[in-house]
């Protein structure tokens, strides 16, 4: 799990999480971090639709939206079903203070400078999510209702990284 804390502290521009690392999560803690994260990367993609003018990440940013508005909806609607509280952890915590810099850093960029780091941050968050989901969350959960709901998921998810990677190329975004 140390590897997964260093690659979202690089990913997400956050710091101390390696302390909280070596804890397992359970079921409610990972469905907590799994929806915190969804609802992050729907707040970039409106950021996105604020400030580009390019027709390709906007067309990115309204499927981020769409993808990850409709994963978050079945996980609520889950939580209900379960007549469970998910519940807040290090690692969600984490996430939401890395991606506030993030968002301060993308808002003080324009133009190509902007649509650049911002393909660049999505397909550094997709590729980390996606690993994150396939090789923590998944194995680790135990209620049957949420691991598939992660499995259907990271299919969704891992489309999004490719189409990130498109993105970055044609946007000819340094490296």
């Amino acid at each position: 799990m140390k590897s997964l804390t260093l690659a979202l502290t690089v990913t997400m521009a956050t710091a101390g999480l390696a302390a909280q690392a070596d804890q397992p999560m359970n079921d409610l803690e990972i469905a907590h971090t799994a929806y915190t994260a969804g609802g992050l990367d729907i707040r970039y993609a409106h950021l996105a639709l604020a400030i580009s003018e390019n027709e390709q990440v906007r067309e990115f940013a309204q499927t981020m939206i769409r993808d990850h508005t409709a994963v978050n909806d079945a996980a609520g609607a889950l939580i209900v079903e379960l007549d469970v509280t998910p519940q807040d952890n290090d690692l969600s915590r984490a996430l939401v203070e890395g991606a506030a810099a993030k968002r301060a850093e993308l808002m003080a960029l324009s133009g190509a400078d902007f649509d650049c780091a911002y393909a660049t941050n999505e397909l550094g968050y997709h590729r980390i999510v996606n690993q994150t989901v396939a090789e923590t969350f998944i194995p680790a959960v135990t209620v049957a209702p949420l691991k598939t709901l992660l499995e259907d998921a990271l299919v969704t998810f891992r489309a999004h990284e490719v189409h990130a990677e498109r993105m970055v190329e044609g946007l000819t975004c340094a490296s």
